[in-house]
């Protein structure tokens, strides 16, 4: 059984139930270099663990998850949170959470708890069933950032929403609220704040006892489609994305961040 002793993610275990909390709620769980880590780490282990048959997904405080650490970023003068480990042609870790994510056989269900932004919306979007609290709001912010949207977010979002309403979402950055994104069909329910857990915990345990291999299985068949187009899409995406975040605009959207004033781009390539 895998040891589930991390610094910024709080892994709990109810029965067959293995609850990952991101847990940084001081910033709104950013992800930083541990965080970011940890993540690719904890969905290969659970992948692995004969006691664990449903994993859920969530967000300590009052926050998913904001995305990348933006005064991390700032502190790094134009670096982004898949630059910290040597890396080839595109990057591993950027690639590694969300193959692990997929090819986890267990069902993951995200309890979307509040905002999820960036690479935040694209961990919650990666998981199998979406349940949003009715204060929760989601949007990639990539954009906002000065950044491609290139860890995912260029392949989940269209798969979801369509083509057209993906590009218009990401690239304004625009964030929506609950209601909306089930509108769309982002997430699949939206769920009163209070009663949040309550309900993914009980869809959870449903997956838990429910027949493994029918729906483990009916699971990695849809997922061939969403790696089909990982594989399609993701390494260009996070080379873009990395020649992005040595733009002086990446640079200017991380300062004006910090400084708490409205970035002046300069509209180059």
């Amino acid at each position: 059984m895998p040891d589930y002793n991390y610094e910024t993610l709080l892994v709990e275990q109810d029965q067959s139930v293995l609850t990952i909390t991101l847990n940084r709620p001081e910033r709104l769980n950013a992800v930083d270099r541990t965080m970011h880590w940890e993540l690719e780490t904890v969905f290969g282990d659970v992948a692995i663990d004969p006691s664990v048959s449903a994993i859920i997904v969530t967000g300590s405080g009052r926050g998913f998850c904001s995305g990348g650490d933006v005064r991390a970023m700032d502190e790094r003068s134009s670096t982004n949170v898949i630059q910290q480990r040597p890396m080839g042609a595109v990057s591993q870790s950027g690639r590694r959470i969300l193959h692990n994510m997929l090819w986890v056989e267990q069902p993951i269900v995200c309890a979307l708890n509040g905002v999820a932004a960036g690479l935040g919306a694209t961990i919650a979007l990666f998981c199998d069933i979406i349940y949003a609290s009715d204060q929760a709001r989601i949007g990639d912010t990539h954009v906002k950032a000065g950044l491609v949207a290139g860890d995912g977010g260029a392949v989940i979002w269209p798969l979801l929403v369509g083509v057209a309403k993906a590009k218009e979402l990401l690239m304004t950055g625009d964030i929506i609220d609950a209601t909306e994104a089930e509108r769309i069909g982002l997430v699949n329910k939206v769920v009163p704040h209070d009663q949040l857990m309550t309900e993914v915990m009980g869809l959870a345990r449903r997956l838990a006892n429910g027949p493994a291999l029918a729906i483990r299985g009916t699971k990695h068949a849809i997922n061939k489609k969403i790696l089909n187009d990982l594989n399609l899409a993701l390494d260009v995406g996070l080379a873009l994305e990395e020649r992005s975040a040595r733009h002086p605009d990446h640079t200017e959207a991380a300062k004006s961040f910090v400084e708490k004033r409205t970035p002046q781009y300069k509209g180059t390539i």
